[in-house]
Formats: structure tokens, C-alpha cells, sequence
């Protein structure tokens, strides 16, 4: 039976009854002993865990939250038998390019709340009329408030294939895409596919890691590969797990609050760029914000499942002919050496990489994300 294409308008609203149970718990959090180490190597260290308990418990407000996002226009649409919820904010600037953005893990769409209103009505932000975008913001597949997939197959490709429908649903016939994380392998995925209508894309986070050094690898090639093999090793246990037994560290996350929030939280201090404490890079409400929507939407087990359907992922997708523009925070947890970069993007119109920021480069640093978005896409309108 075909999907209906119908277009219906969503609000995120969350019961009083569900708010209550959570503080319900956060009371009740029954905790661990401290960690006999003296900083983040084992994970969230103790004391930061219960001030982030205290915070999200007694002071953190969903309402508020609530209230800022459903400002924005919201919508849910069926696309390959899934309920996708998706934000589409039009510009008042006349020709506005359309914009996909596609977030990734730990994040959500909350990653690009704060650059809506800079893409959108760039001349109260410093921009100009002609620097203007079409937002469509999509919760993938597996994340927030889109249907989780009750069958296995929602791999990266059927997921880019959704987007694509998306936006032809949508009406548009010219668009460009952009990704960091998860978010960056779908729009490369979506690149890959020449979807009628793409013009180019822009990442965040560049898939140009090779499977193996060349024999002449410079020290620059050595010290990225040698920290990409570290991030695969040391940091990635949630990844491990997930892509293995999905269903039993999904009891944890949907049952304890605390287990699904240290289980991000702790990748806001690994990958942000920050002086030892995640509050550095994001505020306590940002990071809640974002957990809060993982713990709301009960995704905890849709969300590892995504991990099993792309256990086999490699950081080498192949090189990609569409126009590519490339972000690259110095911070973020990968290093791209420009040979790598080059030879992954044989038709790269932009590079800009900036002193600030990390791997969630749009939710940390979002007018220099915008800013270059602007210049990216300039040649490309």
C-alpha cells in the first residue's frame, strides 16, 4: 500500500505525566560507587553525574524548551512506511536556496536550533537578503520525534533515500545538504545517489580516511591515522555496543534517565572543545536539551539499532564528483591531512577550517557554521 504523501503539522508536547516520572526518577537514581581515578578516564566522574542530576531534576525547564522549538514550523510526513518529523522554515527573502540538514549521534535536531534564524533571515544576523536558505530539518530514522522503524534494513541508504523524498516532496527541484557525524555519511550517501535537484553539499565531518597509509605517508598522515585509531579504540565504546547486542543496553537507556544522559554527556566532554568540563562549550540547558529529547521520544533503542544496521561502515565512502564544501573544526575528534581531502573530493569548491569549535561544530559555534555556509553555497545560487 503506498504511503500517504500527506503533510501534517506537528507540535512537540510532551505529557506533565512523563516531566513528573522523569524527576520521579532522577530522585530515585541509585548510584555507584566514585571512580578511583581523578579525571574522565573511566567516564563521567561522580560529582559531575550528580550535578547534572541536581540540574536536570530541579532546575532544567522542558516547557521552555519546548516553546522555542515549536516556534518553528513543524511537520510529520510519511516517507517508506515511517512517520518523519521534520522542521521546514521558509525565509521572507525571495530565492532562498534550500537547506537539508542532517544531524548525527549523540546529537539531534536541537544541533541546529540556534543557526535556524541566522540561515533563514540572514539580514538581522549580519548576512545579506541574497545569503538566504529554506530550512528542512528532518529527525532521522532511529532519533526524536520520526516513527522508529519497527523492521531491520533502516540503513544509511534507505535513510538518504528518505531524505531525497523528503525533498522532493517538499517541491523543491534545487537544493544543497549539509552533515556532521551520522549526519555527514547521509549526505554523502545522498551525494552519491545524484538525486535530481542536489547541487552540492557541505560536511562537517569529512569521510577521507583511508584503510591504509601509503608507503611515502607523511608525519601529517602518520599523526591522523594514528588519532583516528585512538578514537576508534578508546572512545567508542558506545559504538561497540550498539553495533552488537542494541536491544540490551536499550533496557539501561529507557529505564534510567542518569544512564542516558551520562551516556552523552560523557561524548560533550570528549568531543567538544572545552578547557576539561563539557559547560565550557555548551551550557547545562543546551546539553539537556538535547538528552531530554533522546529520553522523551523514547528512542534509547531506535537510536542503537542505527548502530547495528551500519556496523560494517567504513570511513572511505569513495570520492564524490558533486560539488563539495568542507568544514573542518580543529578540534573534532578526526584530522584530515589535505591530500586525504583532495583525493576524497575531487570537486571541492570550499575549505575553511576555523580555531574553534569541535565535533559538534553547529551546536558550539553556530554564526561561524552559518557564516560559512553563506560563503560556501555563494557560487552555487
Amino acid at each position: 500500500m503506498p504511503d500517504d504523501q500527506s503533510i501534517r503539522p506537528y507540535t512537540i508536547n510532551v505529557s506533565q505525566t512523563e516531566i513528573d516520572d522523569l524527576k520521579r526518577r532522577l530522585a530515585n537514581t541509585r548510584w555507584p560507587d566514585k571512580e578511583p581515578v581523578s579525571d574522565w578516564r573511566q567516564g563521567v566522574p561522580l560529582h559531575k553525574a550528580h550535578a547534572l542530576c541536581d540540574y536536570w531534576q530541579n532546575k532544567y525547564d522542558w516547557r521552555r524548551f519546548e516553546r522555542e522549538v515549536n516556534a518553528f514550523p513543524q511537520f510529520i510526513t510519511k516517507i517508506d512506511g515511517l512517520d518523519i518529523h521534520f522542521f521546514h522554515v521558509r525565509s521572507h527573502h525571495p530565492n532562498a536556496l534550500p537547506l537539508l540538514l542532517t544531524h548525527g549521534w549523540p546529537g539531534s535536531f536541537v544541533e541546529f536550533i540556534k543557526s535556524i534564524k541566522p540561515l533563514t533571515n540572514p539580514t538581522a544576523y549580519g548576512g545579506r537578503a541574497e545569503d538566504a536558505f529554506d530550512v528542512i530539518l528532518p529527525s532521522l530514522p532511529g532519533w526524536g520525534f520520526t516513527e522508529a522503524p519497527k523492521e531491520v534494513g533502516w540503513n544509511m541508504d534507505r535513510t538518504a533515500r528518505a531524505c531525497i523524498t523528503l525533498m522532493g516532496r517538499l517541491g523543491y527541484d534545487r537544493w544543497v545538504a549539509q552533515g556532521g557525524d551520522y549526519g555527514a555519511a547521509i549526505t554523502t550517501l545522498i551525494a552519491k545517489l545524484k538525486p535530481k535537484g542536489l547541487i552540492g553539499i557541505h560536511l562537517n565531518l569529512l569521510f577521507a580516511i583511508p584503510k591504509s597509509l601509503d608507503n611515502d605517508a607523511t608525519i601529517e598522515e602518520k599523526e591522523a591515522m594514528t588519532a583516528f585509531i585512538i578514537t576508534q579504540t578508546e572512545h567508542s565504546g558506545y559504538r561497540h555496543e550498539s553495533s552488537t547486542r542494541p536491544q540490551t543496553i536499550s533496557y539501561s537507556l529507557s529505564d534510567s534517565p542518569m544512564g542516558q544522559a551520562t551516556w552523552i554527556y560523557e561524548k560533550f566532554h570528549d568531543w567538544t572543545d572545552n578547557q576539561g568540563d563539557p559547560e565550557d562549550a555548551l551550557s547545562l540547558d543546551e546539553m539537556l536539551d538535547n538528552i531530554s529529547v533522546y529520553w522523551f521520544s523514547h528512542s534509547a533503542a531506535s537510536f542503537s539499532r542505527v548502530f547495528w544496521e551500519v556496523r560494517d561502515f567504513t570511513f572511505d565512502i569513495g570520492a564524490i564528483d558533486l560539488p563539495v564544501a568542507a568544514m573542518v573544526f580543529e578540534k573534532d575528534i578526526f584530522k584530515h591531512p589535505r591530500k586525504w581531502i583532495d583525493r576524497a573530493y575531487p570537486n571541492l569548491i570550499h575549505f575553511n577550517k576555523v580555531q574553534k569549535g569541535a565535533h559538534f561544530g553547529s551546536f558550539e559555534q553556530p554564526m561561524l557554521f552559518v557564516k560559512d555556509l553563506r560563503v560556501a553555497f555563494t557560487d552555487l545560487r
